[in-house]
C-alpha cells in the first residue's frame, strides 16, 4: 500500500470507529437553524473547561433534557435551575460559574442577534477572524470553545471547512497523519470533515484511540 493509501485507510478507520461528532453524542440533530446551533454553542463552552469530554456531553444532555435548548429558555431559567441541570449531568466543579455564564451568554445572543447565531455569522461577512471575535464575546467561550464550535458546525456552515484546529492536528500527529489541515481534509469526503475532526480530537485526548485505529488499519 502506498503511503497515501495508508493514510486514507487510517482516516477511514478513524471516521468509522470514532467519527461521531460531539454534537451527535450530545443528542443534537445539527442543522443550519437557530436551536441546534445554539445547542452546539452551549456544548462547546462546556467542552472547553478542564473536565472530561464525557462529563461535558452528559451535562449538555441534562441541560437540553431540562428544556434549556434555546437562548430564550436558557435566559428565562433561574440560576438554580441551570445549576441543578449541570449537576444532574455531573458537571459540578464549574457548575455555579457556568450557570451564570450560560444565562449571560443567552441574554447577549438575544440582545445582539435575536437568539440566532446565523446573524452573527452573517455579520462577520465571511471573515473567520471577525466571527471568532464575535464568538469570544459570549461569556465563557474562550479560544478553545470557539475552535470546538467552529469545528462542529462546519458541516452546516461549509464555508468554514476544512476546520481542523490545533487539537485535531495533535490527533493527526499521534496517528502519523499530515500536520496540514488541507492535506488532512483530502483524506476524507467533503461531507465527512466534521466527523473526521471529531475522531482526530478523540485520538488527541486518548492515546488508546490512536493505537486502536493504527492497529485496525494495519498501520
Amino acid at each position: 500500500m502506498s503511503p497515501r493509501g495508508g493514510q486514507r485507510a487510517l482516516a477511514r478507520t478513524l471516521v468509522e470507529r470514532h467519527g461521531e461528532t460531539f454534537a451527535a453524542e450530545s443528542g443534537i440533530r445539527l442543522a443550519n437553524t437557530p436551536q441546534p446551533l445554539y445547542q452546539v454553542l452551549v456544548l462547546a463552552g462546556l467542552l472547553s473547561a478542564r473536565i472530561r469530554a464525557s462529563v461535558a456531553v452528559a451535562a449538555a444532555r441534562a441541560l437540553f433534557d431540562a428544556g434549556l435548548r434555546t437562548p430564550r429558555r436558557m435566559a428565562d431559567a433561574t440560576w438554580q435551575q441551570r445549576v441543578d441541570a449541570l449537576g444532574e449531568g455531573g458537571y459540578r466543579r464549574y457548575d455555579e460559574r457556568t450557570a451564570t455564564q450560560l444565562g449571560d451568554g443567552a441574554t447577549l445572543l438575544l440582545d445582539h442577534y435575536g437568539g440566532d447565531l446565523r446573524r452573527m455569522r452573517d455579520g462577520a461577512g465571511g471573515d473567520l477572524g471577525a466571527l471568532r471575535r464575535a464568538l469570544r464575546e459570549v461569556p465563557g467561550l474562550g479560544p478553545a470553545g470557539c475552535d470546538i464550535f467552529l469545528r462542529e458546525v462546519q458541516g452546516v456552515w461549509p464555508e468554514l471547512a476544512p476546520y481542523l484546529d490545533a487539537k485535531a492536528l495533535q490527533g493527526a500527529e499521534r496517528l502519523g497523519l499530515p500536520g496540514d489541515s488541507k492535506k488532512l481534509a483530502r483524506l476524507v469526503g467533503t461531507d465527512e470533515t466534521a466527523a473526521f475532526a471529531s475522531g482526530l480530537v478523540r485520538a488527541a485526548l486518548d492515546r488508546s484511540v490512536a493505537e486502536e485505529v493504527r492497529e485496525a488499519a494495519g498501520a
